[in-house]
Protein backbone atom coordinates (compact mmCIF):
# COMPACT_ATOMS: atom_id res chain seq x y z
CA UNK A 1 0.00 0.00 0.00
CA UNK A 2 1.27 2.97 -1.09
CA UNK A 3 1.78 5.68 1.54
CA UNK A 4 0.18 9.01 1.11
CA UNK A 5 2.51 12.28 1.22
CA UNK A 6 3.15 14.18 4.43
CA UNK A 7 1.14 17.87 4.50
CA UNK A 8 3.69 20.93 3.30
CA UNK A 9 2.32 22.26 6.14
CA UNK A 10 3.57 19.99 8.73
CA UNK A 11 7.18 18.32 9.56
CA UNK A 12 6.09 14.98 10.94
CA UNK A 13 9.08 13.80 11.86
CA UNK A 14 9.51 16.28 14.48
CA UNK A 15 6.25 14.16 16.11
CA UNK A 16 5.20 10.88 16.92
CA UNK A 17 4.06 9.51 14.06
CA UNK A 18 3.48 6.40 11.77
CA UNK A 19 1.74 4.83 8.76
CA UNK A 20 -1.61 3.06 8.80
CA UNK A 21 -1.91 -0.31 6.94
CA UNK A 22 -4.16 1.56 4.35
CA UNK A 23 -1.20 4.34 4.17
CA UNK A 24 -2.37 7.54 5.97
CA UNK A 25 0.03 9.40 8.03
CA UNK A 26 -1.18 9.80 11.83
CA UNK A 27 0.93 12.26 13.57
CA UNK A 28 0.78 12.82 17.34
CA UNK A 29 2.61 15.26 19.97
CA UNK A 30 5.33 14.46 22.39
CA UNK A 31 4.54 16.50 24.75
CA UNK A 32 1.72 19.14 26.16
CA UNK A 33 3.58 22.16 24.19
CA UNK A 34 3.52 19.73 21.00
CA UNK A 35 -0.09 19.30 21.13
CA UNK A 36 -1.23 22.31 21.72
CA UNK A 37 1.16 23.26 18.32
CA UNK A 38 0.05 20.46 16.22
CA UNK A 39 -3.52 21.43 16.81
CA UNK A 40 -3.13 24.45 16.49
CA UNK A 41 -1.21 24.12 12.72
CA UNK A 42 -3.97 21.89 12.18
CA UNK A 43 -6.68 24.15 12.90
CA UNK A 44 -4.77 26.64 10.17
CA UNK A 45 -5.09 23.96 7.56
CA UNK A 46 -8.94 24.11 7.99
CA UNK A 47 -9.76 20.59 7.11
CA UNK A 48 -11.52 18.70 9.80
CA UNK A 49 -9.14 16.25 10.35
CA UNK A 50 -10.04 12.72 12.71
CA UNK A 51 -8.59 13.54 16.32
CA UNK A 52 -7.52 10.95 19.48
CA UNK A 53 -6.58 10.96 22.89
CA UNK A 54 -7.16 9.10 25.79
CA UNK A 55 -10.06 9.39 28.23
CA UNK A 56 -7.32 10.33 31.03
CA UNK A 57 -5.01 12.99 31.14
CA UNK A 58 -1.37 12.01 29.89
CA UNK A 59 -1.62 11.47 26.14
CA UNK A 60 -0.95 12.88 22.28
CA UNK A 61 -3.72 14.41 20.54
CA UNK A 62 -3.03 11.89 17.78
CA UNK A 63 -4.41 13.37 14.31
CA UNK A 64 -5.44 11.17 10.78
CA UNK A 65 -3.74 13.45 8.00
CA UNK A 66 -5.71 13.03 5.46
CA UNK A 67 -8.76 14.00 3.56
CA UNK A 68 -9.98 11.04 2.86
CA UNK A 69 -12.63 9.27 4.98
CA UNK A 70 -10.70 7.19 7.10
CA UNK A 71 -11.42 3.16 7.18
CA UNK A 72 -12.32 1.12 10.28
CA UNK A 73 -8.69 -0.07 10.33
CA UNK A 74 -7.24 3.39 10.41
CA UNK A 75 -9.73 4.32 13.01
CA UNK A 76 -8.41 1.10 15.39
CA UNK A 77 -4.70 1.83 14.51
CA UNK A 78 -4.63 4.56 15.40
CA UNK A 79 -6.29 4.44 18.88
CA UNK A 80 -4.15 1.81 19.88
CA UNK A 81 -1.13 4.44 18.97
CA UNK A 82 -2.18 6.77 20.82
CA UNK A 83 -3.07 4.93 23.97
CA UNK A 84 0.20 3.13 23.53
CA UNK A 85 1.96 6.48 23.51
CA UNK A 86 0.29 7.82 26.41
CA UNK A 87 0.63 7.46 30.58
CA UNK A 88 -1.16 4.22 30.07
CA UNK A 89 1.84 2.33 28.61
CA UNK A 90 3.79 3.77 31.40
CA UNK A 91 1.48 2.67 34.12
CA UNK A 92 2.15 -0.96 32.95
CA UNK A 93 -1.86 -1.06 32.28
CA UNK A 94 -2.98 -3.66 29.29
CA UNK A 95 -6.05 -1.34 28.37
CA UNK A 96 -6.69 1.98 27.92
CA UNK A 97 -10.02 3.92 26.78
CA UNK A 98 -9.29 6.10 23.62
CA UNK A 99 -11.55 8.81 22.83
CA UNK A 100 -12.22 9.95 18.68
CA UNK A 101 -13.43 13.15 17.70
CA UNK A 102 -13.05 15.55 15.08
CA UNK A 103 -11.10 18.15 15.02
CA UNK A 104 -14.23 20.49 14.45
CA UNK A 105 -15.25 19.82 17.85
CA UNK A 106 -12.06 20.94 19.97
CA UNK A 107 -11.89 24.66 20.90
CA UNK A 108 -8.88 26.22 23.10
CA UNK A 109 -9.45 29.36 25.28
CA UNK A 110 -7.39 31.86 26.61
CA UNK A 111 -7.98 30.15 30.67
CA UNK A 112 -6.87 26.53 29.56
CA UNK A 113 -3.15 25.84 30.57
CA UNK A 114 -0.75 24.19 27.93
CA UNK A 115 -2.05 20.93 26.06
CA UNK A 116 -5.69 21.48 27.64
CA UNK A 117 -8.29 21.45 25.02
CA UNK A 118 -12.24 21.80 25.41
CA UNK A 119 -14.89 19.30 23.45
CA UNK A 120 -17.89 20.19 22.31
CA UNK A 121 -20.58 17.59 21.21
CA UNK A 122 -20.53 13.56 21.44
CA UNK A 123 -17.58 11.52 20.91
CA UNK A 124 -16.73 8.14 20.21
CA UNK A 125 -15.23 5.96 22.83
CA UNK A 126 -13.00 2.86 22.08
CA UNK A 127 -10.97 0.33 24.70
CA UNK A 128 -7.11 -0.94 22.95
CA UNK A 129 -5.02 -3.33 23.76
CA UNK A 130 -1.38 -1.98 24.24
CA UNK A 131 1.14 -3.50 22.16
CA UNK A 132 2.88 -2.50 19.49
CA UNK A 133 5.78 -3.91 17.23
CA UNK A 134 8.69 -2.37 15.89
CA UNK A 135 9.02 -1.87 12.11
CA UNK A 136 10.93 0.20 9.51
CA UNK A 137 8.52 2.61 7.95
CA UNK A 138 10.01 5.62 5.41
CA UNK A 139 13.50 3.65 6.27
CA UNK A 140 12.94 5.25 9.81
CA UNK A 141 12.17 2.90 12.65
CA UNK A 142 8.65 2.98 14.10
CA UNK A 143 6.72 1.44 16.61
CA UNK A 144 3.56 0.71 15.61
CA UNK A 145 0.24 -1.70 15.88
CA UNK A 146 0.46 -5.18 15.40
CA UNK A 147 -2.10 -5.29 13.23
CA UNK A 148 -0.62 -2.33 10.83
CA UNK A 149 2.20 -4.65 9.23
CA UNK A 150 2.15 -8.00 7.61
CA UNK A 151 4.29 -10.43 9.89
CA UNK A 152 7.46 -10.36 7.26
CA UNK A 153 7.74 -6.93 8.45
CA UNK A 154 7.49 -7.75 11.85
CA UNK A 155 10.85 -7.21 13.89
CA UNK A 156 9.89 -7.38 17.35
CA UNK A 157 6.50 -7.24 19.37
CA UNK A 158 6.81 -5.15 22.73
CA UNK A 159 4.04 -4.49 25.65
CA UNK A 160 4.23 -2.56 28.53
CA UNK A 161 7.24 -3.74 31.14
CA UNK A 162 8.73 -3.35 34.18
CA UNK A 163 12.12 -1.99 33.22
CA UNK A 164 12.92 1.02 31.44
CA UNK A 165 13.34 1.28 27.70
CA UNK A 166 17.05 2.71 28.21
CA UNK A 167 18.14 -0.55 30.35
CA UNK A 168 16.58 -2.35 27.71
CA UNK A 169 19.01 -1.19 25.13
CA UNK A 170 21.46 -3.60 24.76
CA UNK A 171 18.91 -6.73 24.34
CA UNK A 172 17.11 -4.95 21.43
CA UNK A 173 20.16 -4.35 20.15
CA UNK A 174 21.29 -8.25 20.40
CA UNK A 175 17.66 -9.00 18.93
CA UNK A 176 17.17 -6.50 16.06
CA UNK A 177 19.12 -8.03 12.77
CA UNK A 178 19.93 -4.68 11.88
CA UNK A 179 21.74 -1.97 13.57
CA UNK A 180 19.59 1.51 14.58
CA UNK A 181 21.53 4.11 17.16
CA UNK A 182 20.19 4.02 20.28
CA UNK A 183 18.94 7.72 19.64
CA UNK A 184 16.49 6.12 17.13
CA UNK A 185 15.61 3.13 19.33
CA UNK A 186 14.92 5.53 22.17
CA UNK A 187 12.72 8.01 19.43
CA UNK A 188 10.33 4.97 17.99
CA UNK A 189 9.83 3.13 21.46
CA UNK A 190 7.11 4.67 24.33
CA UNK A 191 7.71 5.94 27.30
CA UNK A 192 8.64 3.79 30.56
CA UNK A 193 9.21 0.05 30.65
CA UNK A 194 9.36 -2.57 27.95
CA UNK A 195 8.52 -6.00 27.51
CA UNK A 196 10.17 -7.66 24.05
CA UNK A 197 7.69 -10.39 23.24
CA UNK A 198 9.36 -11.54 19.96
CA UNK A 199 11.22 -15.36 19.01
CA UNK A 200 14.68 -15.27 19.02
CA UNK A 201 17.22 -18.12 18.50
CA UNK A 202 19.06 -18.75 21.47
CA UNK A 203 23.16 -17.19 21.69
CA UNK A 204 26.00 -19.89 22.01
CA UNK A 205 27.98 -17.66 24.09
CA UNK A 206 28.53 -14.99 26.57
CA UNK A 207 30.62 -12.92 24.01
CA UNK A 208 27.44 -12.21 21.98
CA UNK A 209 25.64 -10.60 24.40
CA UNK A 210 26.16 -7.42 25.56
CA UNK A 211 26.50 -6.33 29.36
CA UNK A 212 22.98 -5.92 30.72
CA UNK A 213 21.61 -4.44 33.88
CA UNK A 214 19.06 -7.02 34.80
CA UNK A 215 17.46 -10.01 33.25
CA UNK A 216 14.08 -9.65 34.36
CA UNK A 217 11.80 -9.75 30.91
CA UNK A 218 14.34 -11.09 29.19
CA UNK A 219 13.92 -13.18 26.28
CA UNK A 220 17.01 -14.99 25.89
CA UNK A 221 18.88 -17.80 26.40
CA UNK A 222 22.17 -17.01 27.22
CA UNK A 223 24.46 -18.47 30.07
CA UNK A 224 23.92 -15.14 31.97
CA UNK A 225 20.97 -16.35 33.15
CA UNK A 226 21.74 -20.30 34.16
Amino acid sequence: MKSEQPKPFLNHEKYRWFFTSSGKLVVGGKSSLQNDELLKKLKRSRQDYIIMHTSTPGSPFAAILSEKKPLKSDIEETAIFTACFSRAWKEKNKQASVDIFTLSKIYKTKSMKIGTWGIKGKIERKVVELNLVLTKQEGRLRAVPQITVKNKDKLLAITPGKIDKREMLPKFHVLLKEHFSQEELLSALPPGGVTIKGKTKPLKSSAEIPSCVTCDDCPLECPSRK
